[in-house]
């Protein structure tokens, strides 16, 4: 195949789901429908871990959160591990980056030749407190997370706007460059603060809303691990009423179809230049959102509407119209990128293989995505593998859950107890501690941790230190 640019697109908490082209009965996302007809989606994608600094160092890295221990939003990466950015360098391909990374600082060595309008965590350390873990807290009191919910402008849509904007002029100025380049797009939608310009809120009739299923209120058990972390921080409680949580929902929709438009944006110039022939795009985001689903807000769980991602792929080669089963992770994005830009097969690394490949081969239901939690809200550390028949969820020190997507692809109920699931749940544990030893990296993870707590000066000073909420964007 002969070289192609790469353009990756990548948002910020877009439930896997949330997409027309993924079925979603009303949710308007013309632009990434339109991306998915032109190529490939994977229907059973994959964070490898559901909170944002984590899942970004690994994938920037394409290797496994354990592998170079960046466990938390504190802990972020810094280029001292390879990947595919540095590569692309390397080989003499131009990479830059437009917009939200969440790696250690600008100044860190990750590879780009020019970050425009970066974003890292703040200070260069981030949620110290939410590295806080050994022992967890008892509770961090009232989420702020979800104190504003409604119609307006946020800097976080400004931010969007401008970084979109700047793809679009950056696409103009290298539509006849001679070499390939890679083109990173960091987008911020549809992360909280749920703030969303009217036009898109319009679209969305909270009162048409239905709240969504599992309500502890209504009888339902939450799981040990997930209630300790709703203890840590009740972000349902702090949304408080059925009418905010409607509105709260059709915001996150507002600010899908939000992120869609300025994808949209990027797309039509890259057709408007002349390069849709030549430029592999990817599209997907960093993790999920559990929105409301379990009394649950936010990301962090292992239920696939927080470990669930969008996928798609498109450009040359790449089957058009088609949807795969095959389960991919975000860490199938280096190996991905680095044969799309024709770069020498000894740079393929990690556990990743490239979606390219993929899109072109049979469905593989057995292949396996892997995802793990080591950060803010957890006593102890919990592991996801995933079939595209079955989901295993490990928890250290608590039962596992179990799940039969095909006659259950909700989640709704959890079968590791049932007899009849024994033979799967024991294949599914062999296949974990074939991946990875779950105690010692438990153990492994609050050692740096602890650490680093220490660095800060201590338990009581580092709950004190970092930011509180999302981190903030530059602002013009």
């Amino acid at each position: 195949m002969k070289p192609s640019n790469v353009l990756f697109i990548l948002s910020d908490e877009h439930q896997h789901n949330l997409m027309g082209c993924a079925g979603h009965p009303f949710i308007q996302t013309p632009n990434l429908d339109a991306l998915a007809q032109r190529g490939t989606r994977f229907c059973n994608a994959y964070t490898p871990s559901p909170i944002c600094v984590p899942a970004r160092a690994s994938l920037a890295t394409g290797r496994y959160v354990h592998d170079i221990h960046c466990w938390d939003n504190a802990i972020a990466y810094d280029g001292a591990y390879p990947g595919w950015a540095q590569y692309l360098s390397e080989s003499g391909l131009l990479t830059e980056s437009i917009g939200k990374l969440h790696y250690k600082s600008e100044s860190s060595p990750v590879g780009f030749r020019r970050q425009h309008h970066p974003v890292h965590i703040l200070d260069g350390i981030g949620q110290v407190w939410g590295s806080v873990r050994n022992p967890l807290p008892r509770t961090m009191g009232r989420s702020p997370l979800y104190d504003k919910i409604g119609p307006g402008t946020s800097d976080y849509n400004r931010f969007d706007a401008r970084v979109a904007d700047t793809a679009v002029d950056w696409l103009t100025d290298h539509a006849g460059d001679a070499k390939p380049w890679v083109l990173f797009v960091g987008l911020v939608a549809p992360h909280f603060p749920l703030i969303v310009p009217q036009q898109y809120l319009d679209l969305y009739d909270p009162a048409t809303i239905e709240l969504p299923p599992l309500q502890p209120s209504t009888g339902y058990v939450r799981h040990p691990w997930v209630e300790r972390q709703a203890l840590h921080m009740d972000h349902d409680a702090a949304i408080g009423t059925d009418e905010r949580r409607r509105l709260a929902i059709a915001c996150y929709f507002g600010l899908v179809s939000f992120l869609d438009a300025q994808v949209g944006k990027v797309l039509s110039a890259l057709g408007e230049n002349g390069l849709d022939d030549s430029t592999t795009v990817i599209y997907s985001s960093d993790h999920g959102d559990n929105l409301g689903k379990r009394g649950m807000w936010n990301k962090c769980l292992m239920y696939r509407e927080s470990t669930g991602v969008p996928m798609i792929i498109s450009g040359p080669d790449i089957p058009a119209g088609k949807v795969s089963e095959t389960p991919v992770s975000l860490v199938d994005i280096q190996n991905t990128i680095l044969g799309q830009t024709g770069c020498s097969p000894e740079m393929l690394s990690g556990p990743g293989q490239s979606l390219a490949e993929l899109a072109n081969a049979p469905d593989l239901h057995e292949h396996l995505a892997f995802s793990e939690y080591h950060a803010v809200g957890s006593e102890s550390a919990a592991y996801m593998l995933a079939s595209a028949d079955y989901k295993y969820h490990h928890y250290v020190g608590l039962p596992p859950e179990l799940f039969d997507l095909r006659r259950d692809p909700d989640e709704l109920n959890d079968v590791a107890g049932l007899p009849e699931y024994a033979a799967v749940l024991s294949l599914f544990e062999e296949r974990l501690r074939n991946l990875v030893d779950p105690e010692a990296v438990d153990a492994a993870a609050k050692l740096d941790q602890d650490r680093l707590i220490e660095a800060f000066g201590g338990r009581d000073a580092a709950l004190k230190t970092g930011t509180p909420a999302a981190t903030p964007v530059p602002v013009e």
